[in-house]
Protein backbone atom coordinates (compact mmCIF):
# COMPACT_ATOMS: atom_id res chain seq x y z
CA UNK A 1 0.00 0.00 0.00
CA UNK A 2 1.29 3.45 -0.95
CA UNK A 3 0.91 6.26 1.56
CA UNK A 4 0.89 9.96 0.70
CA UNK A 5 1.08 13.28 2.52
CA UNK A 6 -0.07 16.76 1.56
CA UNK A 7 1.70 19.59 3.39
CA UNK A 8 0.09 23.02 3.18
CA UNK A 9 2.68 25.79 2.90
CA UNK A 10 1.20 28.38 0.55
CA UNK A 11 0.15 31.11 2.99
CA UNK A 12 1.83 34.47 3.39
CA UNK A 13 1.64 34.58 7.17
CA UNK A 14 0.82 38.25 7.59
CA UNK A 15 1.02 38.10 11.37
CA UNK A 16 4.73 37.27 11.10
CA UNK A 17 5.22 40.79 9.67
CA UNK A 18 8.08 39.58 7.51
CA UNK A 19 9.27 39.57 3.91
CA UNK A 20 10.25 35.91 4.42
CA UNK A 21 7.48 33.36 3.70
CA UNK A 22 6.14 32.05 6.99
CA UNK A 23 7.06 28.37 6.40
CA UNK A 24 10.73 29.39 6.05
CA UNK A 25 11.04 30.98 9.47
CA UNK A 26 13.40 28.80 11.46
CA UNK A 27 12.84 26.69 14.54
CA UNK A 28 16.11 25.48 16.06
CA UNK A 29 17.92 26.63 12.94
CA UNK A 30 15.73 24.74 10.43
CA UNK A 31 12.86 26.17 8.32
CA UNK A 32 9.55 25.10 9.84
CA UNK A 33 8.31 23.47 6.67
CA UNK A 34 11.52 21.44 6.35
CA UNK A 35 11.02 20.11 9.88
CA UNK A 36 7.54 18.96 8.87
CA UNK A 37 8.79 17.37 5.63
CA UNK A 38 11.63 15.63 7.47
CA UNK A 39 9.20 14.13 10.02
CA UNK A 40 6.81 12.99 7.28
CA UNK A 41 9.69 11.43 5.35
CA UNK A 42 11.05 9.73 8.49
CA UNK A 43 7.58 8.29 9.11
CA UNK A 44 8.04 6.24 5.94
CA UNK A 45 5.39 8.02 3.87
CA UNK A 46 6.01 7.28 0.21
CA UNK A 47 4.86 10.40 -1.64
CA UNK A 48 5.04 13.98 -0.32
CA UNK A 49 3.13 16.81 -2.00
CA UNK A 50 4.05 20.31 -0.85
CA UNK A 51 1.50 23.00 -1.65
CA UNK A 52 3.32 26.28 -2.22
CA UNK A 53 2.19 29.78 -3.11
CA UNK A 54 3.62 32.94 -1.55
CA UNK A 55 7.40 32.79 -1.91
CA UNK A 56 7.12 29.42 -3.63
CA UNK A 57 10.53 29.52 -5.29
CA UNK A 58 12.20 30.19 -1.95
CA UNK A 59 10.31 27.29 -0.40
CA UNK A 60 11.45 25.00 -3.23
CA UNK A 61 15.08 25.91 -2.58
CA UNK A 62 14.72 25.19 1.14
CA UNK A 63 12.86 21.89 0.72
CA UNK A 64 14.18 19.78 -2.16
CA UNK A 65 13.09 16.33 -3.19
CA UNK A 66 9.28 16.56 -2.92
CA UNK A 67 6.39 17.07 -5.34
CA UNK A 68 5.49 20.77 -5.59
CA UNK A 69 1.92 21.87 -6.14
CA UNK A 70 1.22 25.57 -6.75
CA UNK A 71 -1.77 27.29 -5.17
CA UNK A 72 -1.67 30.50 -7.18
CA UNK A 73 -4.57 32.10 -5.30
CA UNK A 74 -5.03 31.34 -1.61
CA UNK A 75 -8.72 30.42 -1.24
CA UNK A 76 -8.63 28.29 1.89
CA UNK A 77 -7.35 24.92 3.08
CA UNK A 78 -9.86 22.92 1.04
CA UNK A 79 -8.84 24.78 -2.11
CA UNK A 80 -5.16 24.16 -1.29
CA UNK A 81 -5.66 20.40 -1.00
CA UNK A 82 -7.77 20.33 -4.16
CA UNK A 83 -4.81 21.72 -6.16
CA UNK A 84 -3.21 18.27 -5.73
CA UNK A 85 -6.06 16.50 -7.52
CA UNK A 86 -4.43 16.26 -10.95
CA UNK A 87 -0.93 15.37 -9.76
CA UNK A 88 -2.30 12.70 -7.41
CA UNK A 89 -4.70 11.17 -9.93
CA UNK A 90 -3.00 7.77 -9.80
CA UNK A 91 -2.60 7.70 -6.00
CA UNK A 92 -4.49 5.24 -3.84
CA UNK A 93 -4.45 4.59 -0.12
CA UNK A 94 -4.47 6.89 2.92
CA UNK A 95 -3.49 10.56 2.61
CA UNK A 96 -2.11 12.53 5.55
CA UNK A 97 -2.84 16.27 5.41
CA UNK A 98 -0.84 18.57 7.67
CA UNK A 99 0.47 22.12 7.78
CA UNK A 100 3.90 23.56 7.09
CA UNK A 101 3.69 25.76 10.18
CA UNK A 102 3.28 22.95 12.75
CA UNK A 103 6.95 22.01 13.21
CA UNK A 104 6.68 19.91 16.37
CA UNK A 105 4.99 16.79 14.98
CA UNK A 106 7.30 13.78 15.22
CA UNK A 107 7.75 10.94 12.77
CA UNK A 108 6.45 8.54 15.39
CA UNK A 109 3.23 10.53 15.73
CA UNK A 110 2.66 10.55 11.97
CA UNK A 111 3.19 6.78 11.90
CA UNK A 112 0.72 6.34 14.77
CA UNK A 113 -1.90 8.51 13.05
CA UNK A 114 -1.71 6.43 9.87
CA UNK A 115 -1.87 3.16 11.81
CA UNK A 116 -4.86 4.37 13.85
CA UNK A 117 -6.67 5.53 10.71
CA UNK A 118 -6.25 2.14 9.06
CA UNK A 119 -7.20 0.21 12.20
CA UNK A 120 -10.43 2.23 12.48
CA UNK A 121 -11.33 1.66 8.85
CA UNK A 122 -12.38 5.32 8.81
CA UNK A 123 -13.19 7.55 5.86
CA UNK A 124 -11.26 10.26 7.68
CA UNK A 125 -9.42 10.75 10.94
CA UNK A 126 -9.22 14.11 12.69
CA UNK A 127 -6.09 14.64 14.77
CA UNK A 128 -7.14 16.27 18.03
CA UNK A 129 -5.53 17.52 21.23
CA UNK A 130 -6.66 18.35 24.75
CA UNK A 131 -6.05 22.07 25.21
CA UNK A 132 -5.85 23.75 28.61
CA UNK A 133 -7.30 26.86 26.93
CA UNK A 134 -9.22 25.91 23.77
CA UNK A 135 -10.29 29.49 23.00
CA UNK A 136 -10.10 30.19 19.28
CA UNK A 137 -10.01 26.54 18.22
CA UNK A 138 -12.68 24.34 16.70
CA UNK A 139 -14.13 21.94 19.30
CA UNK A 140 -14.39 18.25 18.42
CA UNK A 141 -17.73 16.79 19.49
CA UNK A 142 -17.75 13.00 19.64
CA UNK A 143 -20.51 10.41 19.36
CA UNK A 144 -21.16 7.88 22.12
CA UNK A 145 -18.97 5.45 20.13
CA UNK A 146 -16.08 7.93 20.19
CA UNK A 147 -16.18 9.00 16.56
CA UNK A 148 -16.47 12.58 15.36
CA UNK A 149 -20.02 13.95 15.33
CA UNK A 150 -19.09 17.51 14.41
CA UNK A 151 -16.41 20.18 14.61
CA UNK A 152 -17.80 23.40 16.06
CA UNK A 153 -15.81 26.55 15.36
CA UNK A 154 -15.17 28.78 18.35
CA UNK A 155 -17.32 31.62 17.02
CA UNK A 156 -20.26 29.23 16.60
CA UNK A 157 -19.81 27.35 19.89
CA UNK A 158 -22.56 27.28 22.51
CA UNK A 159 -21.70 27.48 26.19
CA UNK A 160 -21.88 23.68 26.34
CA UNK A 161 -19.53 23.37 23.36
CA UNK A 162 -17.09 25.81 24.95
CA UNK A 163 -16.65 23.47 27.89
CA UNK A 164 -15.11 20.88 25.55
CA UNK A 165 -11.31 20.88 25.73
CA UNK A 166 -10.67 18.61 22.74
CA UNK A 167 -9.72 20.71 19.70
CA UNK A 168 -9.13 20.19 16.00
CA UNK A 169 -5.39 20.51 15.28
CA UNK A 170 -5.80 20.97 11.51
CA UNK A 171 -4.07 17.68 10.71
CA UNK A 172 -6.10 14.85 9.15
CA UNK A 173 -5.88 11.48 7.48
CA UNK A 174 -8.27 10.69 4.63
CA UNK A 175 -9.22 7.89 2.32
CA UNK A 176 -7.81 9.25 -0.94
CA UNK A 177 -10.83 8.70 -3.18
CA UNK A 178 -13.33 10.04 -0.65
CA UNK A 179 -11.19 13.11 0.02
CA UNK A 180 -11.23 14.31 -3.57
CA UNK A 181 -14.85 13.22 -4.10
CA UNK A 182 -16.05 15.39 -1.25
CA UNK A 183 -13.68 18.27 -2.02
CA UNK A 184 -15.67 18.67 -5.22
CA UNK A 185 -18.84 19.21 -3.20
CA UNK A 186 -17.82 21.90 -0.70
CA UNK A 187 -18.59 25.56 -1.37
CA UNK A 188 -17.13 28.89 -0.21
CA UNK A 189 -20.32 29.75 1.64
CA UNK A 190 -18.70 31.69 4.49
CA UNK A 191 -17.67 35.23 5.38
CA UNK A 192 -14.16 34.74 3.94
CA UNK A 193 -15.37 33.23 0.66
CA UNK A 194 -12.94 30.32 1.10
CA UNK A 195 -13.09 26.53 0.77
CA UNK A 196 -12.48 24.99 4.19
CA UNK A 197 -11.12 21.46 4.59
CA UNK A 198 -13.19 20.82 7.76
CA UNK A 199 -16.28 21.11 5.55
CA UNK A 200 -15.23 17.75 4.07
CA UNK A 201 -15.43 16.25 7.56
CA UNK A 202 -18.94 17.65 8.02
CA UNK A 203 -20.02 16.20 4.67
CA UNK A 204 -18.61 12.77 5.50
CA UNK A 205 -20.47 12.73 8.84
CA UNK A 206 -23.67 13.89 7.11
CA UNK A 207 -23.48 10.92 4.75
CA UNK A 208 -22.92 8.44 7.55
CA UNK A 209 -19.23 7.87 6.89
CA UNK A 210 -17.02 6.99 9.85
CA UNK A 211 -14.84 9.88 10.99
CA UNK A 212 -12.44 8.84 13.75
CA UNK A 213 -10.54 11.09 16.16
CA UNK A 214 -6.92 10.52 17.15
CA UNK A 215 -6.07 12.48 20.31
CA UNK A 216 -2.40 13.38 20.59
CA UNK A 217 -0.69 12.07 23.76
CA UNK A 218 1.40 15.26 23.76
CA UNK A 219 -0.71 18.28 22.75
CA UNK A 220 2.43 20.40 22.36
CA UNK A 221 3.09 18.65 19.04
CA UNK A 222 0.10 20.41 17.49
CA UNK A 223 1.47 23.89 18.23
CA UNK A 224 1.06 26.08 15.17
CA UNK A 225 3.17 29.16 14.47
CA UNK A 226 1.37 32.32 13.37
CA UNK A 227 3.54 35.07 14.84
CA UNK A 228 6.98 35.67 16.33
CA UNK A 229 5.82 34.89 19.87
CA UNK A 230 4.63 31.44 18.83
CA UNK A 231 7.83 31.00 16.83
CA UNK A 232 9.84 31.49 20.02
CA UNK A 233 7.62 29.05 21.90
CA UNK A 234 8.05 26.41 19.21
CA UNK A 235 11.81 26.95 19.21
CA UNK A 236 11.95 26.51 22.97
CA UNK A 237 9.79 23.37 22.84
CA UNK A 238 11.90 21.70 20.15
CA UNK A 239 15.11 22.72 21.89
CA UNK A 240 13.94 21.03 25.10
CA UNK A 241 13.11 17.89 23.13
CA UNK A 242 16.54 17.84 21.44
CA UNK A 243 18.40 18.37 24.71
CA UNK A 244 16.37 15.62 26.37
CA UNK A 245 17.27 13.18 23.59
CA UNK A 246 20.98 13.88 24.01
CA UNK A 247 20.82 13.66 27.79
CA UNK A 248 19.05 10.29 27.59
CA UNK A 249 21.86 9.17 25.27
CA UNK A 250 24.53 9.93 27.87
CA UNK A 251 25.39 13.62 27.37
CA UNK A 252 25.53 15.97 30.36
CA UNK A 253 23.92 19.33 29.62
CA UNK A 254 24.46 21.65 32.56
CA UNK A 255 21.54 23.95 31.72
CA UNK A 256 19.25 22.84 28.87
CA UNK A 257 17.42 26.17 28.92
CA UNK A 258 20.65 27.90 27.87
CA UNK A 259 21.87 25.29 25.38
CA UNK A 260 20.97 25.54 21.68
CA UNK A 261 21.33 22.35 19.63
CA UNK A 262 19.98 21.93 16.10
CA UNK A 263 18.24 18.66 15.13
CA UNK A 264 20.90 17.14 12.87
CA UNK A 265 23.83 17.29 15.32
CA UNK A 266 25.55 14.34 17.03
CA UNK A 267 27.13 14.28 20.50
CA UNK A 268 29.08 11.37 22.02
CA UNK A 269 28.65 9.90 25.47
CA UNK A 270 30.08 11.52 28.59
CA UNK A 271 30.53 14.85 26.83
CA UNK A 272 29.64 17.82 29.01
CA UNK A 273 27.95 20.86 27.49
CA UNK A 274 28.18 24.08 29.48
CA UNK A 275 25.63 26.94 29.17
CA UNK A 276 25.29 29.39 26.30
CA UNK A 277 26.58 26.88 23.77
CA UNK A 278 25.29 26.79 20.18
CA UNK A 279 25.70 23.49 18.29
CA UNK A 280 24.58 23.99 14.70
CA UNK A 281 24.38 22.67 11.12
CA UNK A 282 25.35 19.03 11.45
CA UNK A 283 28.10 19.45 14.03
CA UNK A 284 29.54 16.16 15.29
CA UNK A 285 31.03 16.02 18.78
CA UNK A 286 32.87 12.95 20.06
CA UNK A 287 32.89 11.33 23.48
CA UNK A 288 34.28 12.81 26.70
CA UNK A 289 34.50 16.36 25.37
CA UNK A 290 34.11 19.54 27.40
CA UNK A 291 32.24 22.16 25.37
CA UNK A 292 31.52 25.67 26.61
CA UNK A 293 30.58 27.93 28.10
CA UNK A 294 29.98 30.48 25.33
CA UNK A 295 30.89 28.28 22.37
CA UNK A 296 29.47 28.27 18.85
CA UNK A 297 30.02 25.24 16.62
CA UNK A 298 28.68 25.35 13.07
CA UNK A 299 29.32 22.37 10.78
CA UNK A 300 32.22 21.42 13.02
CA UNK A 301 33.72 18.04 13.88
CA UNK A 302 35.22 17.52 17.33
CA UNK A 303 36.91 14.20 17.95
CA UNK A 304 37.03 12.56 21.41
CA UNK A 305 38.29 14.40 24.51
CA UNK A 306 38.36 17.87 22.97
CA UNK A 307 38.11 20.82 25.34
CA UNK A 308 36.78 24.10 23.95
CA UNK A 309 35.57 27.21 25.74
CA UNK A 310 34.40 30.68 24.69
CA UNK A 311 35.31 30.09 21.05
CA UNK A 312 33.84 29.71 17.56
CA UNK A 313 34.46 26.85 15.12
CA UNK A 314 32.98 27.14 11.63
CA UNK A 315 33.29 24.06 9.39
CA UNK A 316 36.55 22.98 10.99
CA UNK A 317 37.83 19.69 12.40
CA UNK A 318 39.45 19.44 15.83
CA UNK A 319 41.50 16.35 16.70
CA UNK A 320 41.26 14.33 19.89
CA UNK A 321 42.72 15.67 23.15
CA UNK A 322 43.12 19.14 21.64
CA UNK A 323 42.22 22.23 23.67
CA UNK A 324 40.78 25.36 22.07
CA UNK A 325 40.24 28.79 23.60
CA UNK A 326 39.25 30.88 25.27
CA UNK A 327 38.40 33.39 22.54
CA UNK A 328 39.70 31.38 19.57
CA UNK A 329 38.18 31.66 16.10
CA UNK A 330 38.50 28.58 13.87
CA UNK A 331 37.34 29.42 10.37
CA UNK A 332 36.27 27.16 7.46
CA UNK A 333 38.77 24.76 5.95
CA UNK A 334 40.79 24.27 9.13
CA UNK A 335 41.92 20.84 10.31
CA UNK A 336 43.68 20.61 13.66
CA UNK A 337 45.42 17.42 14.74
CA UNK A 338 45.51 15.51 18.02
CA UNK A 339 46.81 16.85 21.32
CA UNK A 340 47.24 20.41 20.03
CA UNK A 341 46.86 23.64 21.92
CA UNK A 342 44.99 26.53 20.30
CA UNK A 343 44.94 29.33 22.83
CA UNK A 344 43.36 32.69 23.50
CA UNK A 345 42.76 35.24 20.75
CA UNK A 346 43.99 32.90 18.02
CA UNK A 347 42.42 32.93 14.56
CA UNK A 348 43.03 30.05 12.15
CA UNK A 349 41.64 30.00 8.61
CA UNK A 350 41.90 27.34 5.87
CA UNK A 351 44.92 25.75 7.51
CA UNK A 352 46.22 22.39 8.68
CA UNK A 353 47.83 22.04 12.09
CA UNK A 354 49.45 18.65 12.64
CA UNK A 355 49.62 16.65 15.90
CA UNK A 356 51.26 17.99 19.07
CA UNK A 357 51.60 21.57 17.82
CA UNK A 358 50.83 24.73 19.78
CA UNK A 359 49.45 28.10 18.81
CA UNK A 360 49.10 29.52 22.32
CA UNK A 361 47.88 33.10 21.92
CA UNK A 362 47.40 36.32 19.92
CA UNK A 363 48.19 34.76 16.54
CA UNK A 364 46.72 34.64 13.02
CA UNK A 365 47.35 31.55 10.88
CA UNK A 366 45.83 31.71 7.41
CA UNK A 367 46.30 29.45 4.36
CA UNK A 368 49.05 27.52 6.13
CA UNK A 369 50.27 23.96 6.52
CA UNK A 370 51.84 23.46 9.93
CA UNK A 371 53.70 20.28 10.83
CA UNK A 372 53.84 18.39 14.12
CA UNK A 373 55.57 19.55 17.32
CA UNK A 374 55.60 23.15 16.13
CA UNK A 375 55.42 26.06 18.57
CA UNK A 376 54.09 29.34 17.17
CA UNK A 377 54.85 32.21 19.51
CA UNK A 378 52.61 35.03 20.67
CA UNK A 379 51.81 37.70 18.10
CA UNK A 380 52.79 35.70 15.02
CA UNK A 381 51.05 36.52 11.75
CA UNK A 382 51.05 34.65 8.46
CA UNK A 383 50.89 37.43 5.88
CA UNK A 384 48.92 35.45 3.33
CA UNK A 385 47.31 38.17 1.21
CA UNK A 386 49.25 40.46 -1.12
CA UNK A 387 46.23 42.54 -2.10
CA UNK A 388 45.34 40.35 -5.07
CA UNK A 389 45.96 36.69 -4.17
CA UNK A 390 46.20 34.43 -1.15
CA UNK A 391 49.51 32.60 -0.67
CA UNK A 392 50.52 29.61 1.42
CA UNK A 393 52.87 29.37 4.37
CA UNK A 394 54.43 25.96 5.07
CA UNK A 395 55.94 25.26 8.48
CA UNK A 396 57.49 21.80 8.71
CA UNK A 397 57.87 19.59 11.80
CA UNK A 398 59.67 20.74 14.96
CA UNK A 399 59.91 24.42 14.02
CA UNK A 400 59.93 27.12 16.69
CA UNK A 401 58.48 30.53 15.84
CA UNK A 402 59.40 33.31 18.25
CA UNK A 403 57.02 36.01 19.39
CA UNK A 404 55.91 38.86 17.12
CA UNK A 405 57.00 37.21 13.88
CA UNK A 406 55.62 38.01 10.42
CA UNK A 407 55.76 35.18 7.89
CA UNK A 408 55.28 36.76 4.46
CA UNK A 409 53.79 34.14 2.14
CA UNK A 410 54.64 32.32 0.01
CA UNK A 411 57.32 31.04 2.35
CA UNK A 412 58.54 27.68 3.69
CA UNK A 413 60.20 26.96 7.00
CA UNK A 414 61.98 23.63 6.72
CA UNK A 415 62.18 21.03 9.45
CA UNK A 416 63.56 22.24 12.77
CA UNK A 417 63.87 25.90 11.75
CA UNK A 418 64.04 28.47 14.55
CA UNK A 419 62.75 32.01 13.93
CA UNK A 420 63.98 34.76 16.23
CA UNK A 421 61.40 36.97 17.91
CA UNK A 422 60.45 40.11 16.05
CA UNK A 423 61.52 38.81 12.63
CA UNK A 424 59.79 39.47 9.33
CA UNK A 425 60.55 36.41 7.22
CA UNK A 426 60.31 36.79 3.43
CA UNK A 427 62.54 33.89 2.29
CA UNK A 428 62.56 30.15 2.90
CA UNK A 429 64.50 28.96 5.97
CA UNK A 430 66.65 25.80 5.67
CA UNK A 431 66.46 22.83 8.08
CA UNK A 432 67.56 23.45 11.65
CA UNK A 433 68.59 27.02 10.84
CA UNK A 434 68.15 30.15 12.92
CA UNK A 435 66.55 33.00 10.98
CA UNK A 436 66.95 36.54 12.27
CA UNK A 437 65.16 39.09 10.10
CA UNK A 438 65.09 42.39 11.93
CA UNK A 439 67.00 45.66 11.77
CA UNK A 440 70.10 46.04 13.92
CA UNK A 441 69.35 48.06 17.05
CA UNK A 442 70.91 51.53 17.21
CA UNK A 443 70.90 53.58 20.41
CA UNK A 444 71.27 57.36 20.06
CA UNK A 445 72.18 58.45 23.55
CA UNK A 446 70.52 61.60 24.83
CA UNK A 447 68.32 61.93 21.72
CA UNK A 448 65.11 62.42 23.71
CA UNK A 449 66.53 64.72 26.38
CA UNK A 450 64.74 68.07 26.36
CA UNK A 451 66.94 71.15 26.46
CA UNK A 452 66.60 73.67 29.32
Amino acid sequence: MVTSAIILAAGQGQRMKSELPKPLHKVCGVPMVKLVVDSVRAAGIDQIYLVIGHGGEQVKEAVPGVNYVVQAEQLGTGHAVDQCREMMASVDGPVLVTCGDTPLFTAETFRNILAFHQDQGAAATVVTAEAADPTGYGRVIRTAAGNVEQIVEDKDASQAHKQVKEINTGTYCFDFKLLFQYLGEITPDNSQGEYYLPDVIAALVRDGRTVAAYCLPDPEEAMGVNDRVQLAWADQALRRRICRRHMLNGVTIINPEQTYIEPDCEIGRDTIIYPNTYIQKGTIIGANCLVGPNVRLEGAVLEDQVTIEQSVVLEGRIGSRTTVGPFAYIRPGTVIGTHCRIGDFVEIKNSQIADESKVPHLTYVGDAVVGSHVNIGCGTITCNYDGKKKHQTIIEDNCFIGSNVNLVAPVRLHKGAFIAAGSTVTEDVPEYSLAIARARQVNKEGWNKREG
